[in-house]
């Protein structure tokens, strides 16, 4: 089923659950432009061509433009090869997972991204967070507004009530907390919304208070 997260006088944010477990993925249109930003083709390729076509009213002619992918894990590329063989559109990811994404696809992935790019199109940008430890190239995307909450699309690395799968790693899991901890708690303030590829959405306000059990958890 589709849903409207938020709707801007610049953006519309839209999203559709996926596959048995649930995968999030996310539609993000600039009302201005029509412009479309596809973050994580994780599966069933006719329910994203239902999410694209339901943008529909948010532009004069909506076009989907590129697609995001947060990380290589199989569940969240699924439907990667047919979109990109439809639409022609290009594909980034995280430096350090593209030769993961590219095996398991055969898509080539047209950029690797870095923490604190800047990627988009015209009338949509957003800012490139690496979350490592989940695997060695997830990342996370902030969408900001004035006068309006961040919005942080977090793959697999931050869900309500903890950070991401490390497999029981402590140094996975000092890595990926501290990136949590430093570039998204740190920098976002608590009305920030997190978009996480399963599940329901949160905010850092909700979570913030859990940090430090979190660290002593160990995972």
């Amino acid at each position: 089923m589709e849903v409207l997260l938020a709707a801007t006088p610049i953006l519309t944010i839209r999203s559709v659950s996926v596959s048995s477990l649930e995968n999030n993925v996310y539609l993000l249109t600039s009302c201005e432009t029509g412009n479309q930003v596809l973050i994580d083709a994780a599966d069933d390729p006719m329910a994203i061509g239902r999410l694209l076509g339901s943008a529909s009213s948010d532009a004069g002619e909506p076009k989907l433009s590129l697609i995001i992918t947060t990380h290589s894990h199989p569940d969240h590329i699924r439907a990667l090869a047919p979109l990109v063989e439809a639409t022609g559109v290009p594909v980034l990811a995280g430096e350090e997972d593209v030769a993961a994404i590219e095996e398991q696809t055969g898509v080539r992935v047209s950029r690797g991204l870095r923490h604190g790019d800047q990627v988009g199109v015209p009338g949509l940008s957003l800012t490139v967070i690496e979350l490592r430890g989940h695997t060695p190239g997830s990342i996370a995307l902030a969408y900001r507004e004035a006068d309006q909450p961040a919005h942080l699309f977090t793959g697999d690395s931050l869900f309500p009530g903890g950070i991401g799968n490390t497999d029981r790693d402590s140094s996975r899991f000092q890595q990926l907390m501290t990136d949590v901890a430093r570039r998204i708690f740190d920098n976002y303030d608590d009305a920030a919304i997190v978009h996480p590829g399963h599940g329901e959405p949160t905010t850092l306000g909700a979570e913030r208070p859990s940090l430090e059990g979190w660290w002593e958890r160990g995972w």
